[in-house]
């Protein structure tokens, strides 16, 4: 069985500067602390963290949308998720939400968690220092 994630977070920074985050290898491994390579094509591949969350580009809308699938290197060898990446203008800054289906039920709580803890608070902390 699986379960999907659904989180929103609003950064302080322009939806092209939150996409930047996500999509530039270096500035996500800037967020991470940890290598990140992230293709900027449909069909290419994602790796962040060291190479323990690997995927790849399944839709790209700049600015405004990131779709790709996404799996951690200790789920089980068969099991990838999705995750989508929507990216809004509103007032004071960019409202990120953010969907991951697929995910094994084992890992749901911790994975929910690992978004928080390792992507949206250290991003919120790089952005907010401008």
């Amino acid at each position: 069985m699986s379960k999907a994630i659904r989180q929103s977070v609003t950064f302080r920074a322009t939806p092209h500067e939150v996409y930047e985050m996500l999509m530039d290898s270096r500035k996500h491994a800037a967020f991470t602390g940890a290598e990140a390579s992230i293709s900027r094509k449909v069909g290419g591949r994602v790796s962040a963290y060291d190479g323990y969350a690997t995927g790849t580009i399944v839709a790209l809308e700049s600015d405004s949308r990131i779709v790709q699938t996404w799996r951690a290197d200790d789920w089980p060898p068969d099991r990838v998720s999705r995750v989508t990446y929507r990216l809004v203008a509103v007032e004071g800054g960019t409202r990120l939400s953010f969907t991951q289906s697929g995910v094994p039920d084992e890992y749901y709580e911790s994975t929910k968690q690992g978004w928080i803890d390792y992507y949206w608070t250290p991003m919120k902390a790089l952005l907010n220092k401008g």
